[in-house]
């Protein structure tokens, strides 16, 4: 299942390779709409964006909080940030993988193997700092990725196949490693820090008017790189309005986290890792051929893409993020065992860009659905944990809303290839 058939893309017009690998690359990223009437018309022919996901949000809320008054408390919101934390790490990982057409079966137990060399590296007799040990550790998790890409790339292997093994010997190596300790307990304060320290209302506020300054001056960057481009720019009030809702929800999450304890510096972490990882995706090259390679891998090749060299890149993105995911989920719980990387890691990683809105048909979606996505499982599993129901029923109620995603992926799909859109 490493690849799923798309429809023949459309004949291309007679171009240069770079000007074939901007047409692909536009073609399967969702069209930006200039206005509401264009907004409207897209929402019309299927192409739903974020709105089933705001939806199901607001439902979701709805739901619990009628049966649960903690649920929508700021102390509740604020334990909720470092819970997904580690899922939505290992999520935008997942979304590359998925934009391709691929899949990634490892990154729960490859996320283990991150975690548990840093571990062990901070331990006598090495001793090695926090961050030559956190190095040490992504290292680690890019080299298994190369190795998935390299063996995927060179013999033609579904990467279901390869990344299915990967999961069997990498949880063999975590065992291995930890050996009879059972449990590491981490002792570095700093890497304890990652996921349970939380910044001071005025620091909060600081990294909230910072953020939508920066997305401000993105956005209008953006626009003069669209003229320059010959590109129609968007109407001022759409940009405004763009603006003006991102204001509102950081400056609303600060303003909720500070009756709290205060914002979670994972949750500004992920934050910049959503900054950094959207910006490659959709601002740099090799941002479009990764697009481009999902959307039509022969049409990708016959436009001058090297396909396999990055479809090992995004292998490595994808454990890279992986091991970052890892040390985030050992820093919550300030210790890595034999479990380290299992249970439902792995599940709630994938579900988390599949319903967040990354297509699993390749070439359709953004960082930004795992964020999404990991907020509405992490959503549903603190809600249901606060009503005392079993796990289960958090497995049941998890898998029929992955399940809706996809429909509603299909069904959109379906939609737009009616319109034209794909």
């Amino acid at each position: 299942m490493t690849t799923l058939n798309n429809p023949a893309p459309a004949p291309l017009p007679p171009t240069t390779t770079p000007q074939r690998t901007r047409l692909l690359a536009n073609r399967d990223q969702p069209a930006p709409g200039t206005d509401l009437r264009s907004y409207l018309k897209r929402l019309r022919s299927g192409d739903l964006g974020p709105l089933p996901i705001i939806v199901g949000l607001i439902i979701i809320a709805i739901i619990f909080q009628s049966q649960n008054d903690n649920f929508l408390t700021a102390r509740n919101f604020v334990n909720l940030i470092p819970q997904m934390a580690g899922i939505t790490a290992i999520a935008y990982g997942v979304v590359f993988i998925l934009l391709l057409g691929e899949i990634d079966l490892s990154v729960g137990y490859v996320s283990a193997v991150a975690a548990v060399s840093m571990t062990l590296l901070m331990l006598p007799p090495t001793n090695a700092p926090w961050y030559v040990a956190v190095v040490v550790g992504l290292v680690v998790a890019a080299g298994v990725g190369l190795l998935h890409g390299l063996l995927i790339t060179t013999f033609q292997v579904p990467s279901f196949v390869v990344t299915l093994a990967g999961l069997l010997g990498w949880n063999g190596v975590v065992l291995r490693i930890i050996g009879n300790g059972g449990t590491v307990i981490i002792q570095d304060q700093t890497i304890i820090g990652v996921a349970n320290t939380y910044l001071s209302p005025e620091l909060g506020w600081l990294v909230a008017i910072i953020f939508v300054g920066l997305y401000t001056l993105s956005v209008f960057l953006g626009e003069r790189a669209r003229g320059a481009q010959g590109l129609a720019a968007r109407p001022p009030y759409v940009i405004g309005l763009r603006v003006a809702v991102l204001a509102v929800l950081i400056f609303a999450t600060v303003a909720v986290c500070n009756e709290s304890r205060g914002v979670p510096f994972v949750g500004v972490l992920l934050l910049v890792m959503l900054v950094g990882l959207s910006f490659v995706a959709e601002q740099t090259r090799f941002g479009r051929y990764v697009y481009a390679i999902g959307g039509s891998k022969e049409a990708a090749r016959r436009a001058g893409i090297n396909v396999e060299r990055y479809r090992i890149y995004v292998f490595m993105i994808s454990s890279v993020m992986a091991g970052v995911g890892g040390i985030i989920l050992a820093s919550r719980l300030r210790s890595v065992d034999t479990n380290a990387g299992g249970g439902n890691l792995l599940l709630y990683s994938i579900a988390a860009a599949v319903i967040g809105g990354t297509s699993l048909f390749g070439g359709r979606g953004k960082v930004s659905s795992a964020l999404l996505g990991a907020l509405v499982i992490a959503s549903v599993d603190n809600g249901m944990g606060l009503l005392g129901l079993s796990s289960g029923d958090k497995f049941i109620v998890t898998g029929l809303v992955l399940l809706a995603a996809v429909i509603v992926d299909s069904v959109s799909r379906r939609s737009q290839k009616r319109s034209g859109l794909v």
